[in-house]
């Protein structure tokens, strides 16, 4: 699917209309601090009340705690967890700007896009309204009791979860939606509410003598419904099918209510049904969703993780053995981000095989939480579901658990400390308290581990940024964000005929040169408002995920990059140095490979030449390593007072 294009109109509108306090304090209690204003960072768990700085003036935030920077779309974006094309298209209507695309045609089309949304929205509001209306009323009286008796809900929680219940009728939400509320019957049909008849005659309700649990978006807005059967049809579960609003592979239910408590937690509780998550949240523990489906997505898991600082996703499902056998399911999805390390997962097994609901009946909110702080590592976990069972005297067991323990342990980053830990505590598991044995089987577990890295694995070569790729860097950061030194910098860049070698550095440079040939930027230093150029540039990245972020660094700067450019004149002379030290190199490579393949006793002039050639290349080449030597030195020479005395508590 393409990315949506909005018109560079359209986001100038919205950077225009859009100020970054209005923004920040709907999130953030702020308090005037000099110039700024300052207040908890959002982004991040911790004490300091005012490590998160915003600037009027410059229209930006800054926390001096987590480094998290940017303008108020991107505040949005990080904040809801929204791409830039959906924040600013909301923001567009929340100021009644008209939205547009850079393909006319697809202008209108997405007007008829949004307006329909918006009526899909409008119909699933109405359809819940009516399900809970219908569940207070006689009809409903059946499906009342099962929630106050059998599940022991009370009706605070009933009407936070806004449950409802669906008659037991083929068409009464038909009749409700098309016939008395005007809406068409194809457009109810794309909500998941009616089915069409196969022999095309009509519709019938999808959902019929059902107990209804709406599902919401993050923004607390109905997408679809978990349906439970009162009665012995099957299934017995019943959800709203994939729709325009709702994707079950990215869709976790109760998220709407628990971002707050999972942010303030620091972590995320994952149970296995609806009404699991329902009665933790009715005794005091918020910080809980529900998996839609026996196996969690890698979407979902990212989702959540964003919620969290520590990254910590507390899994639970039942004990039994069929539910150990959910659990390993519903890992597999994302099983790679736990060992990569982008999410740190426990496993949460309640005794006796029951669910959350059937322990909170006969436990307090107190001994579910205990359980919590208890629930081990996912690879203690699974060491355990290793080792369970298993006579580890006979030969059999023990090489079956060995095989598996290093099926696990190789999935562990070999420079990971994690390895070295559980290879070590896996040896004693094994030695059963033979410390010989440990020491021998610990010897044998990083053999066999080492064997599998270089057989089984290629061996993954990770790149640290070169020299050029530095000074690249640094150059296109001092003419993004320190204005006075443009003129400065494009005229070395022309000077010096330097072309950007990194492909996403050339791109910029080339969106760069654009706004200045169309006008909407310049080299004069003093810009129509701050941070002009750098704005649009953000507006116009951002609508590419994947150039976004790989331009990342170079349009958001955090205070330990500033604080690297705070001699923009020194660090703009030496990446110029060193990117005509690489071009140099490159050049004298050349040079002495065209000299190694001419043969000197046919052709000495040609020789001759090459030899000259890389004899002022090396010449050029040690001049240029001479200047990156001394400019450093040069600068603290001339500078350590003026640093000492820095100020860099507004940037």
């Amino acid at each position: 699917m393409s990315v949506l294009k909005l018109h560079p109109d359209t986001i100038e509108q919205v950077i225009q209309r859009i100020d970054i306090v209005d923004i920040v304090s709907e999130y953030v209690l702020l308090r005037k601090s000099g110039a700024s204003l300052r207040g908890a960072c959002p982004f991040h768990k911790g004490n300091n009340p005012t490590a998160f700085s915003v600037s009027p003036s410059k229209q930006i935030y800054h926390c001096y705690n987590c480094g998290a920077t940017g303008n108020a779309i991107k505040f949005l974006m990080e904040i809801n967890k929204q791409s830039f094309q959906e924040v600013v298209i909301d923001l567009a209507k929340r100021y009644q700007i008209p939205i547009r695309t850079q393909d006319v045609g697809k202008t209108e089309e997405l007007q008829r896009k949004l307006s329909h949304r918006e009526q899909l929205y409008e119909i699933l509001a109405i359809a819940c309204n009516f399900y809970q209306h219908s569940l207070w009323a006689e009809q409903g009286k059946s499906a009342l009791e099962y929630l106050r008796v059998q599940r022991q809900l009370d009706i605070a929680t009933i009407k936070e979860f806004q449950l409802g219940y669906a008659p037991l009728s083929w068409d009464v939400i038909y009749r409700y939606l098309v016939e008395q509320k005007k809406f068409p019957a194809k457009l109810v049909e794309q909500a998941g509410l009616i089915v069409p008849h196969k022999n095309g005659d009509g519709y019938y309700d999808r959902f019929r003598h059902r107990l209804m649990i709406p599902i919401h978006d993050v923004k607390g807005r109905v997408i679809g419904f978990g349906a439970r059967a009162l009665d012995d049809t099957e299934p017995k579960y019943l959800n709203s099918p994939e729709t325009e609003l709702f994707n079950k592979s990215q869709t976790v239910f109760a998220l709407d209510k628990a971002t707050s408590a999972i942010s303030r937690a620091d972590q995320v509780i994952v149970v296995e049904g609806y009404f699991d998550a329902i009665a933790l949240h009715q005794a005091g523990i918020k910080n809980v969703v529900a998996s839609m489906g026996t196996a969690l997505t890698e979407a979902q898991m990212l989702a959540l993780v964003k919620y969290t600082e520590s990254r910590r996703v507390i899994l639970n499902f039942d004990a039994d053995k069929a539910g150990n056998s959910a659990t390993q399911r519903a890992i597999a999805g994302f099983e790679h981000l736990i060992f990569q390390g982008t999410a740190h997962l426990q496993i949460l097994t309640i005794p006796d095989g029951k669910d959350a609901d059937e322990f909170l009946r006969q436990h307090s909110a107190d001994a579910f939480q205990q359980l919590v702080n208890n629930a081990p590592l996912f690879i203690d976990w699974q060491i355990e579901n290793i080792l369970r069972n298993r006579h580890l005297q006979r030969a059999d067991d023990f090489q079956r658990c060995t095989k598996e323990i290093i099926e696990l342990l190789v999935k562990i980053p070999h420079d990971s400390p994690l390895r070295t830990h559980y290879i070590y505590h896996c040896a004693n598991r094994l030695a059963q308290g033979n410390s010989y044995l440990a020491q021998r089987i610990e010897q044998d577990l990083r053999r066999q581990l080492r064997l599998n890295h270089w057989y089984r694995h290629k061996a993954e070569v990770i790149s640290s940024p070169t020299s050029l790729e530095i000074a690249e860097t640094q150059l296109l950061q001092i003419f993004l964000h320190f204005p006075e030194h443009r003129q400065l910098i494009y005229d070395l860049i022309e000077e010096e005929e330097i072309s950007f070698s990194f492909s996403h550095h050339r791109y910029l440079w080339q969106l760069i040169l654009q706004l200045i040939s169309e006008q909407k930027a310049s080299l004069d230093p003093e810009e129509p408002r701050p941070n002009h150029l750098v704005q649009q540039l953000q507006c116009l990245c951002a609508q590419n995920p994947e150039v976004a972020q790989q331009l990342y660094s170079l349009l958001w700067l955090d205070e330990s990059k500033q604080i690297a450019l705070m001699r923009p004149q020194m660090v703009v002379k030496v990446a110029i140095a060193n990117i005509n030290l690489v071009m140099g190199e490159k050049r004298y490579r050349h040079w002495a490979q065209l000299w190694q393949k001419t043969d000197l006793i046919h052709n000495p002039e040609l020789a001759h030449f090459y030899q000259q050639k890389i004899q002022e290349e090396k010449a050029y080449i040690d001049q240029l390593r001479e200047q990156i030597r001394l400019s450093p030195e040069q600068a603290m020479d001339r500078e350590t007072t003026k640093f000492s005395n820095l100020d860099l508590g507004e940037f």
